[in-house]
């Protein structure tokens, strides 16, 4: 059994993570668990601890945008495998998170004891997905845009959730501690990554990766 030294839990429902901790720090006793209940206090805990082993990540913790933040986490922090822990179950979203690069894929409804043997094995080094996963034949997945989004630094990424968030340069500006030129000159560098004019397009853009769509596609 690994007893590893770190595990980043990025949830925002305390109930769920609350009871996953419970349980799991009675097999993992000597695991510090490190816990994010938004983007920027997850990007603070990967700055702080990037010794961590695992990143237990919901795609729709505060901040996020479908599967944009497993992709920026991958880019910026490839030694720490990346598992899943989602409400969602269907298999075109499971496909698409693998694709951009999970170590697992977790769904809410898993029994605690296939929750900790799936730790136990993307630890190892392997990849793990629900049983009933049958895993998609390839498909044209959105590669383009999410090369374009891992290849965005971490204060750009930022920036670009904000813009996300229909939010003005004034106000990120004030978040960030930073003058409105920086963000300015930020934006610049982000549209030009993403090949886009200016920040609707970025956005949608990036919609792209969103779950959301995914899940409209299959109605």
């Amino acid at each position: 059994m690994i007893q590893p030294e770190k595990i980043i839990i990025a949830d925002d429902h305390p109930l769920f993570r609350q009871a996953l901790l419970a349980t799991l720090k009675l097999k993992l006793t000597q695991t510090q668990w490190l816990e994010a209940q938004t983007i920027a206090e997850l990007e603070q805990q990967l700055s702080e601890n990037n010794d961590s082993d695992l990143v237990l990540l919901d795609l729709h913790i505060p901040g996020a945008h479908g599967f944009n933040t497993l992709i920026h986490v991958r880019n910026h922090f490839p030694q720490i495998p990346v598992v899943i822990v989602s409400a969602h179950e269907d298999h075109e979203i499971i496909h698409k998170a693998m694709g951009y690069g999970a170590s697992g894929f977790i769904p809410k409804s898993t029994p605690v004891e296939d929750i900790y043997n799936a730790i136990q094995h993307v630890l190892l080094g392997n990849i793990w997905t629900p049983s009933a996963y049958n895993e998609l034949a390839p498909t044209q997945d959105n590669n383009d845009i999410a090369e374009r989004v891992a290849s965005l630094t971490q204060q750009q990424y930022r920036i670009l959730m904000m813009f996300a968030q229909g939010m003005l340069n004034k106000q990120i500006a004030y978040d960030l501690n930073v003058s409105e030129a920086t963000i300015k000159a930020h934006a610049t560098a982000i549209f030009r990554k993403l090949d886009v004019r200016n920040r609707t397009q970025a956005v949608i853009a990036i919609a792209q990766l969103d779950i959301a769509d995914v899940q409209l596609q299959n109605n």
